[in-house]
């Protein structure tokens, strides 16, 4: 087996060539692209980890763990517009990665995506289905709490007993309905998204403005909890554990980027969409972690539903239900932009020949990929409806973390390699910014508990192993390099003819 072919490199050139011969039909505008990545990033971290990242780390100052995490996300956002203005192809960073670094680290690149948004996906759709079943609850319509749980997993009655889940029926259903969903058109996908973000941001608008004229300044003090005398619990220590908890909060913005083949635009709308999403979630996460915490004492947001903790203390039960519809549409559009980046990372990587053909055979009416959505979309559903993901959070972040690392050192690559490529956007102050983006990755990893390094590193050996049974023999630029190793062998030969006389001498 030829190693050497791990490190093959698909060329600017041939990739900008991919994007004239795309299926894909182009529907997108830039206020799509920024509905797109706010319809991601506003859901699970700002309904659900807002709360526990206050009340196990940060305390009021989980705002500075929003602004240290949306400050990497800032640097790593510029580099992903800068590639995502050159390369115009659905793949996101796998792509930038098969261009730069070779197609061993396109793979890895490819396979810790899966984590962001194939694995991040059923973690939201487990959210969504207890949101679901909290809102059935209050309207009289109770199902069996054996199928609103994982299977083994144990849960409460309301008479006090305890039972053990069968499947999660409501996650199944609803990963399956968005699925549905993107199978029928990114257009129509589009459209609802679109309505499901207007409808989230006027909840939360409603929440931060009827919130702040409850805040009680006392539950601000102290600001930042002194430290209980571990690394994480509160301190300065904890603002930095609660900005690498809430990370998970910002996955999203570069899912723009896996739309470029649908965009009208792409070179001009692409970093439009991916910085304008990012800005607006920011602004909005600052604000109601302000407002949240100065509403209830932080030590009561360890909860499932911090946000609506919040408004109960408010006493308005109209803004409770209210919220509670908010954050169902919030999580249903995180599902939908989830399971749509991780179709068209696949897309992408098939059609390079490192997947099965059937995730980039697109529908000949529809123009969708709808064999490869349908079948992530089941098997995202059954790991939603059959696994308890609770510990997967912070495996989802390592695993972005390390593509943020990966895509700012890209744009450092393509710098230096290729200088007169034309860049529609340009990252500004490089290298300083890549670099920035770099150390801010590598130091909220550090924040993360230490058996997730674990856990990543069963994933990417797991990972390889597919690769090299898989992917490897099928790769495209192998099977053409392999096509003609005579040539490329005399052409290396030639290449080390001047470095042998050079030593001789």
């Amino acid at each position: 087996m030829d190693f050497s072919r791990c490190f093959a490199k698909k060329s600017v050139l041939d990739i900008q060539r991919e994007v004239g011969t795309a299926k894909l039909k182009r529907t997108l505008g830039p206020m799509n692209l920024i509905s797109l990545g706010i319809g991601c990033i506003i859901g699970t971290g700002i309904f659900v980890l807002s709360g526990h990242a206050a009340a196990l780390h940060a305390g009021p100052a989980v705002v500075l763990s929003f602004v240290l995490a949306g400050i990497a996300c800032a640097f790593a956002a510029l580099c992903y517009a800068e590639l995502a203005s050159v390369l115009p192809i659905s793949g996101s960073a796998y792509t930038y990665a098969y261009a730069t670094l070779g197609e061993s680290m396109a793979w890895v690149m490819g396979w810790l995506l899966l984590l962001e948004y194939g694995v991040a996906s059923a973690t939201v759709a487990v959210g969504w289905s207890g949101y679901v079943v909290s809102f059935l609850h209050t309207v009289g319509l109770d199902i069996p709490l054996q199928w609103a749980n994982p299977y083994g997993g144990t849960f409460k009655r309301p008479d006090g007993t305890e039972g053990t889940g069968i499947f999660n029926l409501p996650a199944f259903l609803g990963v399956a309905g968005v699925s549905a969903l993107l199978v029928a058109g990114i257009q129509e996908s589009a459209r609802v998204n679109n309505v499901i973000v207007c409808i989230k941001l006027a909840v939360i608008v409603t929440f931060i403005v009827v919130g702040a004229y409850h805040i009680d300044a006392a539950n601000w003090h102290p600001f930042i909890p002194e430290n209980t005398g571990n690394f994480g619990d509160f301190g300065m220590s904890g603002v930095l554990s609660g900005a690498s908890m809430i990370f998970f909060a910002y996955i999203g913005f570069e899912a723009v980027s896996t739309a470029a083949q649908e965009a009208k635009n792409p070179q001009r709308d692409m970093p439009f969409g991916i910085l304008g999403a990012l800005i607006v979630c920011t602004l909005l996460y600052i604000l109601v972690s302000g407002v949240l915490t100065g509403i209830v004492p932080y030590t009561s947001l360890n909860v499932p539903d911090p946000i609506a903790v919040g408004v109960d203390a408010i006493g308005m039960p109209w803004l409770s239900f209210v919220v509670k519809i908010g954050a169902i549409m919030g999580l249903t559009s995180v599902m939908l932009v989830l399971i749509y980046g991780q179709t068209r990372i696949f897309f992408a990587m098939s059609r390079d020949g490192l997947l099965p053909p059937v995730f980039s055979t697109i529908h000949p009416k529809l123009k969708t990929p709808h064999i490869g959505t349908t079948l992530l979309g089941l098997l995202i559903a059954l790991i939603a409806g059959l696994v308890p993901l609770k510990q997967l959070g912070d495996l989802v972040n390592m695993g972005t973390l390390v593509a943020f690392m990966i895509i700012c050192f890209t744009v450092l690559y393509l710098r230096r390699k290729e200088p007169k490529l034309t860049r529609p956007f340009l990252c500004p102050a490089v290298p300083l910014v890549p670099i920035l983006g770099i150390v801010s990755c590598f130091a909220l990893i550090l924040g993360l508990p230490r058996e997730t390094y674990i856990y990543i590193g069963v994933w990417l050996v797991v990972g390889m192993l597919l690769y090299v049974s898989y992917g490897m023999q099928h790769s495209k630029i192998g099977i053409n390099l392999q096509k003609a190793p005579k040539s490329v062998q005399a052409a290396v030969k030639k290449a080390r003819k001047p470095v042998k006389k050079a030593r001789k001498k």
